[in-house]
């Protein structure tokens, strides 16, 4: 009697930008797939958790790892690299509101993660603006000679992020922007000022929902 194999069950699940971001956050590490906060690099290093457990097994020899506290303050070098990409990121949301870019915000989380300095968040108020600011964006990256090594999204024109390494931009469609509410999960960084036109300032933001 001949059996009948069994098809195999499918592993694929609809890509959850909230849902990945919010466990790549609580894990500390980089996570693959849709992640408005943290974009896929190929693989992910240790953490400055896991390193210190790594440094100093019980009766094995090695060397502790120094805690965070003792660790040298960033040299002059890494600091003016801070600062260079700071102003090539608030570049980057002007590229934004130019084409009409709502609730600019730029996060410093260069003390907090270890994939990137700068998260830049802005909003579109339709799918297809969303591309074009996207478009303009990584436009402008380009002709500052920045290639984006990462482009991830909804492809649909809901969401979009552009990694250039040190900088990452997510842009949104507003309501999508705050379902998922990306800005909640880095409440302790800081927030780089900037000039934000009234225009760019949303005051009715039921008017834009629509289906999700």
């Amino acid at each position: 009697m001949t059996k009948t194999r069994r098809p195999a069950k499918s592993t694929s699940r609809a890509k959850n930008p909230g849902r990945a971001a919010s466990d790549g956050r609580k894990r500390g590490e980089k996570t693959g797939g849709s992640n408005p906060s943290r974009p896929s690099r190929g693989g992910a290093g240790k953490t400055a958790k896991e390193a210190a457990k790594g440094g100093g097994s019980r009766g094995g020899g090695g060397v502790r790892a120094k805690p965070a506290a003792a660790a040298a303050a960033p040299s002059p070098a890494s600091a003016k690299q801070l600062d260079e990409a700071r102003e090539l990121a608030l570049a980057a949301i002007e590229a934004a509101l130019e084409k009409k870019a709502l609730m600019p915000v730029l996060i410093d989380v260069s003390a907090m993660a270890s994939y990137t300095d700068f998260i830049g968040i802005v909003s579109g108020r339709s799918d297809r603006q969303v591309e074009a600011i996207a478009d303009a964006v990584s436009q402008f990256m380009k002709s500052r000679g920045r290639r984006v090594i990462g482009h991830e999204g909804s492809g649909n024109g809901r969401w979009t992020l552009l990694d250039y390494g040190e900088i990452v931009i997510h842009v949104f469609y507003h309501p999508v922007r705050e379902f998922y509410d990306l800005e909640s999960l880095w409440i302790d960084a800081p927030r780089v000022k900037m000039a934000i036109p009234p225009e760019a300032i949303l005051t009715q933001s039921d008017a834009l929902y629509g289906a999700l």
